[in-house]
């Protein structure tokens, strides 16, 4: 649904405005309600999220992001610094996590963008 009669954004935009964590269509309401729960419709426009399914893509995203972060970064302090591996069992695994609860979200808002701008069917229209 299109508010009045705009066209519908791009998917680049839509996937932006999923990313950030707003409504794909207008830009106004928020995607999702809770920490990864996607609205059932959006509070601005009416647009309906609740059937899209983002299922393994956000978690893959993100564990791709993450780990081409994380990793270099490890082995660049191991070269440089040789840290006991007491600092490695503090510091990494406490990134690791702190990176996945920031970009899984916004992974999951992307999805969502771009499997509404593409027009794909949710669980309830297969």
């Amino acid at each position: 649904m299109t508010v009045g009669t705009e066209a519908a954004p791009s998917k680049f935009l839509a996937s932006f405005r999923g990313l950030i964590g707003c409504c794909p269509n207008c830009g106004q309401g928020r995607l999702l309600r809770n920490f990864l729960k996607p609205v059932d419709r959006c509070a601005a426009c009416g647009e309906a999220y609740g059937h899209l399914r983002a299922d393994d893509a956000p978690p893959w995203m993100t564990i791709l992001i993450v780990g081409h972060i994380v990793i270099p970064a490890l082995l660049s302090v191991e070269q440089s610094y040789e840290p006991p591996t007491w600092v490695h069992l503090a510091v990494w695994p406490l990134l690791t996590l702190v990176l996945t609860l920031i970009l899984l979200p916004r992974c999951k808002g992307l999805v969502l963008g771009l499997l509404w701008s593409t027009g794909a069917p949710g669980s309830e229209q297969a």
